[in-house]
């Protein structure tokens, strides 16, 4: 080969690893532009179901012997003599530079949400950290001796855990850990910064969001892994002779991260749907309260904004959750 044709050849690979970049970032702009349109979808769907309901803003903060006059003034003073579509519009408007508009009874909603959605978000987490744990750990345990007593006792465990809803395993948790053995406060009350007092106030509102989905990701591992069990490289790693330990964790675990990926991704929208009933029955200052106070009183741009914040950082795990599909199938091709 000549010095001219090594030299026209040489760029190859750097070429064909930016076009791989390009194509990276391409597939990645498209899905944040998709979940960013379903968020714009699911945002109208909430202002048209609030203007569906029974009743606006105006008539759940009218007084007895109010007359029409001043309920017309109240309506028009918040903007609810508008088109709904221009309501909307003006709303969808202001989301950029970080404004979630403003509640019927005049404060800003951010400034409402500035303290219940962190409380929200660490209870969550918390929530979602014990079920990648646990769900991992029960899966991996349940593969590693398949159709064995464990395997079956893994299986019926967790599918009685998903199928159990969280205000059931709330109330089985205040009945056990607080009315019958006194271990932990029945409610949560808050300090001073509007956060839970102590950190043992969290334990079961956690436990209670975190066993359904430890039950549901825990069959998605083990389905995961099953899957995986038949792959040419597993079974030639245990022709290999390599301990079973070994081949679960370095051979048929990383090929099931994209499936078990998705399964944690999702959970974390039912995590901020369980929330809702979670903080209701614990106390806690979470956004669940306020997005019940904000339906109570069809206070739109504050229900708006709960939706706007938690779809944000669901998109944004979903987002994580298909980069890392995304990456561990490129690793293997």
């Amino acid at each position: 080969m000549t010095p001219t044709a090594a030299t026209r050849r040489a760029p190859a690979p750097a070429a064909g690893t930016a076009h791989r970049i390009t194509a990276t970032a391409l597939r990645i702009a498209g899905v944040v532009a998709r979940r960013a349109l379903l968020l714009v979808v699911l945002l109208a769907v909430v202002f048209a179901a609030v203007e569906l309901l029974p009743g606006d803003a105006a008539d759940a903060a009218s007084e007895r012997g109010e007359s029409a006059a001043d309920l017309a003034a109240r309506r028009h003073l918040l903007g609810l003599d508008r088109p709904l579509w221009e309501r909307f519009a003006d709303w969808m408007t202001a989301l950029p530079a970080g404004d979630l508009g403003t509640s019927a009874q005049g404060q800003k909603v951010t400034d409402l949400l500035a303290d219940p959605l962190p409380n929200t978000l660490v209870l969550a987490a918390s929530a979602f950290v014990i079920t990648v744990v646990s769900s991992l750990l029960l899966g991996c345990w349940a593969a590693s001796k398949p159709g064995g007593r464990g395997d079956r006792i893994v299986s019926h465990l967790s599918t009685a855990a998903f199928a159990v809803p969280e205000f059931v395993v709330s109330v089985s948790l205040l009945l056990v850990l607080s009315l019958w053995t006194g271990w932990l406060p029945a409610a949560t009350v808050t300090g001073g910064d509007g956060r839970p007092a102590t950190w043992t106030m969290l334990i079961m509102p956690v436990l209670a969001l975190a066993v359904p989905q430890t039950g549901w990701n825990t069959r998605v591992v083990r389905g995961a892994l099953a899957d995986q069990a038949s792959a040419p490289h597993v079974e030639a790693a245990h022709l290999d002779g390599l301990p079973p330990h070994v081949v679960l964790l370095r051979h048929q675990l990383p090929g099931a991260v994209p499936a078990v990926a998705t399964g944690l991704a999702t959970s974390t929208g039912l995590l901020f749907g369980g929330a809702v009933v979670v903080e209701t029955l614990f106390n806690y200052p979470g956004v669940g309260s306020v997005l019940a106070g904000a339906v109570a009183a069809r206070d739109t741009p504050l229900i708006a904004g709960v939706v706007m914040s938690a779809g944000a950082v669901i998109s944004a795990v979903l987002l994580a959750a298909d980069l890392v599909r995304h990456a561990t199938l490129g690793a293997r091709a």
